[in-house]
């Protein structure tokens, strides 16, 4: 066991991945992050999320991290023994490739678990058990199916959210099976089978929308066209062109303390407004003195005084921006990797605190296969096998005939 990681609660379990892109990985990386040994199984000549250009280029250091390599022909004979040695030596196994792919394998979780009956056998899908089971699905089919896009954009023009918030949350509920799975296990010795979906995760993220048509009879409008719940819960533009900032005040504690801060002239001491319904019903005399005290007024000294007023509040960032963010630099809540190409990189860590700690990094990015060869070893694989394995080209990477 690495001992840089002795101290995360899930040291010495063993994770093997088959899964590329962004939900499987995710799933892994969360697992790794707390400390288990996740061992991620690449095509010979790497992952091809590794290449991806554009809006796909972060996939593979964002959630990779942490994980050791080893890349197999799974198209061979030899190569599919390789994995289910692999296989037989975990606890986990995470997969997310299309429905029946590992069953013609013979990774199939009935196939594998003949042999391995405590194993974890997570399957991150498109959907759940039904009609639309075998249907390809990608995070913006969900959203758009889902709900999510229709409650992101405008009327007539759904909007996908600007990042993959369904494949990581669909991880996210695959690690949440996963540990479920694994306190089970303790009981009971047996492994289980674990799936989660991209659509039913949608559902579960737009099911507050639902529940509101059961309680007001009146269904959700798309969030540009929401009719607030509060007076003051919206984007203002400050004295400098270009800079905005949100501002909610969501309680009368928080308009008091607000009013207290800020000059509104009569409104901010008008008893009328005391309660939240009577500002609710007054947003268009409350609003335009609200924009025109922000608009005259510096981003930097509105977040001073909404920080003393305790009031609810966010400076609209970049992603870029968050590099230089003083919380996440002062909290280990960005980490240090380094890219395929040496190029140095900061990240986010994953969002958990556990005994006053973030999880750190114990194992720098990957290259694809560099751990073939001492997984070989571990997994009980003859010095003379493994030779054979890299001269048939059935296991291969980045340096791994130096290893051997």
């Amino acid at each position: 066991m690495d001992e840089s990681r002795g101290y995360l609660p899930l040291a010495g379990i063993r994770v093997i991945e088959f899964s590329h892109m962004v939900m499987g990985p995710s799933a892994g990386v969360i697992l790794a992050d707390l400390g288990a040994d996740v061992i991620k199984v690449e095509p010979l000549g790497g992952d091809h999320t590794r290449r991806l250009l554009g809006s796909g280029a972060g996939y593979f250091p964002m959630f990779n991290r942490n994980k050791r390599s080893i890349a197999i022909d799974l198209k061979s004979e030899s190569g599919i023994a390789v994995a289910r040695k692999l296989v037989d030596s975990a606890d986990v196994l995470v997969e997310n490739f299309r429905p029946g792919a590992l069953e013609k394998l013979g990774l199939g979780p009935e196939r594998v678990r003949e042999t391995n009956p405590g194993l974890i056998y997570y399957a991150a899908k498109g959907f759940l058990a039904g009609p639309y089971e075998n249907r390809t699905a990608l995070d913006e089919v969900a959203q758009m199916m889902g709900g999510l896009a229709y409650m992101t954009g405008p009327s007539g023009r759904p909007l996908r959210a600007g990042s993959s918030v369904i494949d990581i949350a669909g991880g996210m509920f695959g690690v949440i099976g996963i540990l479920a799975a694994l306190h089970q296990r303790v009981k009971t010795g047996a492994g289980a089978q674990v799936r989660s979906s991209l659509f039913e995760t949608t559902a579960f993220i737009v099911g507050q929308h639902m529940a509101q048509l059961a309680v007001t009879g009146a269904a959700a409008r798309p969030m540009p066209e929401r009719i607030s719940a509060w007076a003051i819960y919206d984007l203002f533009e400050t004295a400098t062109p270009g800079e905005q900032i949100f501002v909610g005040v969501v309680s009368d504690g928080q308009w008091a303390a607000f009013t207290n801060m800020f000059d509104l002239g009569p409104i901010g001491s008008d008893p009328e407004f005391a309660t939240n319904a009577a500002r609710v019903q007054a947003r268009d005399r409350i609003l335009p003195t609200v924009r025109t005290l922000f608009a005259s007024m510096t981003r930097a000294a509105l977040v001073q005084q909404l920080e003393a007023a305790g009031v609810a509040f966010a400076p609209i960032a970049r992603p870029e921006d968050l590099f230089d963010d003083p919380h996440l630099n002062s909290n280990g809540g960005l980490v240090d990797l380094t890219l395929d190409t040496g190029k140095p990189i900061r990240l986010p860590a994953l969002p958990v605190e556990i005994d006053g700690r973030l999880p750190a990094i114990y194992r720098d990015l990957p290259l694809a296969g560099a751990d073939g060869v001492a997984i070989l070893n571990e997994i009980g694989v003859r010095a003379e096998e493994i030779r054979n394995l890299l001269d048939q080209g059935i296991v291969g990477g980045v340096d791994v005939r130096d290893a051997a």
